[in-house]
């Protein structure tokens, strides 16, 4: 199963601030544990949402909204693709995670379909 390993942003990220040194090596003995044990398979950090834009559909009407946008806790800061057997193996990797107190990753299952459940959907009629 795949997951998606979500990151949330906090001050310091939206704030572009960088982590410390012990941070970011803790983080990378971490992603290499990530990386010999086959787990990992893309991942990366974003820019700030004052970087970013959303786009909200109504209609036929497209807004567009600049950020920085305001909760902080809604924004991603980053994100991970883990290949798993269950979500509770990707509990289990994400505990170790050396993060800050009060830092939070949601972990999300990613939808995969077959060459069969495609035909299905388009063929089935509306």
């Amino acid at each position: 199963m795949r997951v998606m390993v979500l990151g949330k942003a906090s001050k310091d990220t939206e704030a572009g601030a960088m982590p410390s040194p012990q941070a970011w090596e803790a983080m990378e003995k971490f992603n290499e544990e990530l990386l010999k044990a086959g787990i990992v398979l893309a991942g990366e950090g974003l820019m700030p949402s004052s970087k970013g834009v959303r786009i909200r559909y109504s209609g036929k009407d497209r807004h567009v909204m600049q950020g920085p946008f305001a909760e902080t806790k809604e924004i991603v800061a980053g994100y991970s693709i883990w290949e798993v057997q269950s979500i509770d193996e990707a509990i289990d990797w994400a505990k170790r995670c050396p993060l800050e107190d009060g830092a939070e990753v949601e972990i999300r299952p990613i939808f995969s379909y077959s060459e069969e459940d495609v035909s299905e959907i388009l063929t089935s009629p509306q």
